[in-house]
């Protein structure tokens, strides 16, 4: 079943970035200027915000049975992928674009929450596995545009639509919620106060605030950094092409997430977020210096900032599973990434702007530092709170 969720996983979520990796044939097609690709992006974000706090309040993802949900919403979003293929203005693909996002929410936090289903013991690396999943499928969109250079920018659209296809297949016919169910819950909307007045629920999602305040802009403008340190001669290019080098950066964050859950269940949660946290803003300050390279150093500082950046993201996710009433733990969980990616639509519109008022891309990764460090400072204060021992088995 591990294995049945994550591939469902990979297939849908390689239309959250299927517009990204093309943004330069799409500038060209629509004669889009920056803020209008920025907005190809920030639609996906934007829709999975609203897509995942409209779900909270009314508490679907706890009322509503799982694998349907995520079958109905994979079919959407392959759905509402495709219509890139068809619309003819930038405005009409913006839209398009928001409604996949909008879309995607009803498939990343239930999922989320049948995986959880299936492990106690174990469970962060389940969901490490999960979100290692969603990296990958993350990561497609950017290899569809590497194996298929040549072709037209269509061939991207289509094989993400297929597979988001094939999702909702596995999830209607294959998938099945385990044995460890949380509790049935009625509509509540009150429960969505909770992620702000319970101190340790705070917490948690303070420390995954800051993580995805970083994690989604560099996604999302990766690519952008590596074209514009190939333009500067960095020599060697790292993996031959800026959409191989976003691949690998962002695909290597699947190595992150199984390290991070299997570090998450041994020392436990805090420690390991923190941790990850450390290293992928320490990533955040350094790359911009070797900008010029040389390639190899770049590459490395890159492809470890790509492991850390994610590893520690299911680990947010599995201490709320774990601090949160579990009659709304999807509730919850949905909550907590509703409000995370509405901070990315901000970090994702901020970094091409900073970067043109710099002249540049060198530097533009700063402002992501702080992020991290207050993602820190908020899982290491949760460590200290007696709470903490309800997460990974006692493990801090």
């Amino acid at each position: 079943m591990l294995a049945l969720i994550c591939a469902g996983v990979v297939g849908v979520l390689t239309t959250w970035f299927s517009a990204t990796a093309i943004v330069p044939e799409l500038i060209v097609h629509w004669g889009l200027i920056t803020s209008q690709a920025a907005w190809l992006t920030n639609a996906v974000q934007i829709g999975f915000v609203a897509g995942a706090i409209a779900a909270s309040l009314v508490n679907l993802p706890d009322i509503v049975r799982m694998q349907r949900l995520m079958a109905v919403s994979a079919l959407c979003a392959g759905c509402a992928n495709g219509a890139l293929l068809v619309v003819d203005t930038p405005g009409m693909a913006i839209f398009a674009r928001f409604l996949t996002g909008v879309a995607l929410a009803g498939v990343y936090p239930p999922a989320l929450k049948l995986m959880a289903t299936w492990f106690v013991r174990g469970r962060g690396l389940a969901l490490g596995f999960l979100i290692g999943a969603l990296t990958l499928g993350s990561s497609m969109p950017h290899l569809l545009r590497a194996l298929t250079d040549g072709l037209a920018w269509q061939a991207v659209v289509i094989g993400s639509s297929v597979l988001a296809l094939i999702s909702a297949g596995i999830f209607a016919l294959l998938v099945r919620e385990g044995p460890h169910a949380f509790g049935r819950a009625t509509f509540d909307p009150r429960q969505c106060l909770r992620v702000f007045t319970d101190r340790p629920l705070w917490l948690a999602n303070l420390g995954y605030f800051g993580h995805m305040w970083e994690l989604y802009a560099m996604w999302a403008w990766i690519l952008a950094f590596a074209s514009a340190a190939g333009q500067g001669g960095l020599s060697p290019f790292p993996f031959g092409t800026p959409s191989m080098l976003a691949f690998v950066v962002v695909a290597s964050g699947v190595v992150g997430c199984i390290l991070g859950g299997l570090l998450s269940d041994r020392i436990g949660r805090c420690l390991t977020t923190a941790g990850m946290m450390a290293v992928s803003g320490s990533c955040a300050l350094l790359i911009g210096f070797l900008f010029d390279g040389p390639g190899w150093a770049l590459a490395l500082v890159a492809v470890v900032w790509g492991i850390s950046v994610i590893g520690d993201s299911a680990q947010f996710s599995a201490a709320v599973t774990e601090l949160a009433d579990s009659r709304f733990v999807g509730t919850a969980v949905t909550l907590q990434l509703g409000i995370g990616f509405a901070l990315t639509v901000l970090a994702i519109w901020a970094l091409p702007l900073l970067a043109a008022a710099l002249g540049g891309w060198q530097w533009a990764f700063l402002m992501l530092v702080p992020g991290p460090v207050i993602g820190v400072w908020a899982m290491l204060r949760l460590r200290n709170r007696p709470e903490s021992v309800r997460m990974a088995g006692g493990a801090r």
